[in-house]
């Protein structure tokens, strides 16, 4: 019986993690907008890590509120529920009343 040799992972520089962020961005954007959300595997902290700062610069970008899920194993990006922001879709926001 032969032992599987355990497998490491290099974590990422700063360079890599920044080019991952702005190249990940795009493709989840994509998917939220036909699917309504994104799944990864994301088994290590510094994934989830990393997949957190994708679905925060998705949300910048589309302009709508994202969350992410996730359970140690997989990651979910997707719409926040009750989403819907005022000014967002060209109705404007409730006014304060004096």
């Amino acid at each position: 019986m032969t032992q599987q040799p355990t497998v490491r992972r290099t974590p990422l520089n700063a360079e890599e993690r920044a080019r991952s962020e702005a190249n990940f961005a795009p493709l989840v954007a994509e998917h939220l907008a036909t699917s309504g959300r994104f799944r990864v595997s994301a088994d290590t902290p510094e994934l989830v890590e990393l997949f957190q700062a994708v679905a925060r610069r998705v949300g910048e970008m589309l302009q709508r509120p994202v969350v992410s899920y996730s359970n140690g194993r997989y990651m979910v990006i997707t719409f926040a529920p009750g989403g819907h922001t005022p000014g967002l879709t060209g109705e404007s926001a409730p006014s304060a009343q004096r």
